[in-house]
């Protein structure tokens, strides 16, 4: 276990306390952003989608934004083990030569995603076990262009805005959920939640709309998703969508802090890190963490410290190694496999756990 951290709400931890860690349990599931942080998680996405949630067959609903959305996505193909693999390896072999342009790794982005999922659309949205969920924002006010003067105008204006406080983001960002055609994510069933309002649900700060994937928008949802600002083009006018123009859904959901209590099963959070920050602007605001009662049925599971320090540089790949390695894509290749190839015991270690469920290792969430 010195290669795990977990951590568990209170209802997911009584839970454990009672009837240990059994795959029937897990309703939800979610993705965070983080890029070729991915990457470092490869080994354990392939042990529980390939080997213990299938133990155990339901449905159960994964929740994405950026990378996360990707690699659900791949989960969902007839061929999970063999789409997750095919992700990581076309993630880590792209190649970009000095400082890329946005249009160039907005192109990249789009023909990784191509290779993966055009044509088998379909099987995604139909797969009988997991519903897929994708998470974009909308520019709103100055956001509403993507250009040379519009977009680092607005986001720098979003940004000072959002250290004075998360809720006024809003005036600058609607969340736009892409949902699975045959029913929408836990957390947005109205229920005793916050009323509609016109087209947009409010369960936060952030009015939150909700539009069907289909095999013509799924692949321009899954290019949104990641489409960091200033990075890759913003993408325009999703079919089935508001209007607007869309990026990266992690600005808003980083680490998808979202009211998963009121899914009835347990989530199962395989992460990055042992903490939950709500939105990427908040990477540097250290007291912006997630807690309370939307975490109270969640199980986070993440590298543990220990097996962080053995990696290369201390840590998962992540987006600087491009600039790290910008003159030896061989080196920086090298340096990623060896993060995938480690990742293995993570999977290991998980499934021991989850075997022989210790609930004195788990801290509090």
């Amino acid at each position: 276990m010195t290669q795990l951290t977990i951590r568990a709400g209170p209802r997911a931890l009584k839970r454990l306390r009672e009837h240990g860690l059994d795959p029937a349990d897990i309703a939800v599931l979610p993705g965070a952003a983080g890029g070729p942080k991915a990457l470092g998680l490869i080994g354990l996405d392939l042990a529980i989608f390939g080997d213990w949630l299938p133990r155990a067959p339901r449905v159960r609903d994964l929740i994405g934004a950026s990378i996360g959305a990707w690699r659900f996505a791949a989960v969902c193909r007839s061929d999970p083990l063999v789409a997750l693999n095919e992700l990581a390896k076309r993630y880590s072999e792209q190649r970009f030569s000095g400082r890329p342009s946005a249009a160039l790794v907005s192109r990249s982005a789009r023909d990784l995603l191509g290779a993966m999922f055009r044509g088998r659309e379909q099987e995604v949205l139909s797969n009988p076990g997991y519903r897929l969920h994708v998470l974009t924002v909308r520019g709103r006010w100055p956001l509403t262009r993507d250009s040379r003067m519009h977009t680092p105008l607005g986001f720098g204006m979003a940004a000072m805005a959002n250290v004075v406080g998360r809720r006024h983001l809003s005036h600058f960002l609607d969340r736009i959920v892409f949902h699975d055609p045959r029913g929408e994510p836990p957390f947005l069933r109205v229920g005793s939640m916050t009323p509609t309002i016109g087209d947009a649900i409010r369960f936060d700060a952030f009015h939150t709309h909700a539009v069907p994937l289909d095999s013509e928008n799924l692949g321009e949802a899954l290019v949104a998703s990641a489409s960091i600002p200033l990075v890759l083009e913003g993408v325009p006018d999703i079919p089935r969508a508001p209007n607007g123009i869309y990026w990266d859904g992690g600005i808003i959901d980083y680490h998808l802090h979202l009211p998963y209590h009121r899914s009835e099963g347990l989530v199962l959070y395989p992460h990055f890190t042992d903490k939950i920050v709500p939105g990427w602007l908040d990477k540097g605001l250290p007291w912006r963490r997630a807690r309370g009662e939307w975490l109270d049925n969640v199980v986070l599971v993440s590298p543990s410290r220990e097996y962080l320090a053995k990696l290369p540089h201390g840590k998962l790949p992540d987006r600087n190694d491009f600039k790290r390695y910008i003159d030896d894509y061989d080196a920086r290749l090298v340096y990623w496999r060896k993060a995938m190839a480690e990742s293995a015991r993570l999977g290991d270690a998980f499934l021991r756990f989850a075997e022989k469920p210790d609930a004195a290792r788990v801290l509090p969430l």
